[in-house]
């Protein structure tokens, strides 16, 4: 599994460990696990006042998680969270449509434009993948 967060990091942190003990719970059942966590982010108190969404991602699956217990899947193959999501969305979702890139080169290449949009998504990207097995 892999993961990314938007908002406070020590929020996501919090949030991370939640969603590891549900996994632990719940082993190789990514979608189980987030629902659990988004119901227990929707009801708790403590995790009610959590700044962040999440998007986490295993071989199967892709998610947002949000503190609105929302539990969500992309569309076309493409999603984005943060202050420079809708732009970084927007603009993986042209290039996923118009060009033959790959998922690498596209998440690059929307950050870079979400990155000259946004004033607040800046050009730090760390980009890690997960390995389909063939």
């Amino acid at each position: 599994m892999i993961g990314g967060f938007a908002g406070s990091t020590a929020d996501a942190f919090t949030l991370f460990e939640r969603l590891e003990a549900k996994l632990e719970q719940y082993p190789d059942q990514l979608m189980r696990a987030a629902v659990e966590l988004a119901k227990d982010w929707r009801t708790d108190r403590y995790l009610r006042k959590l700044e962040a969404m999440m998007i986490v991602a295993d071989k199967t699956d892709t998610l947002v998680l949000t503190g609105t217990g929302d539990v969500l899947t992309p569309d076309h193959g493409v999603i984005a969270i943060g202050s420079g999501g809708n732009y970084a969305h927007s603009a993986a979702l042209a290039l996923h449509q118009a060009t033959e890139l790959d998922a690498e080169d596209i998440a690059r290449r929307a950050m870079k434009i979400a990155e000259e949009i946004c004033v607040y998504t800046n050009g730090n990207v760390t980009l890690e993948t997960i390995e389909l097995d063939a």
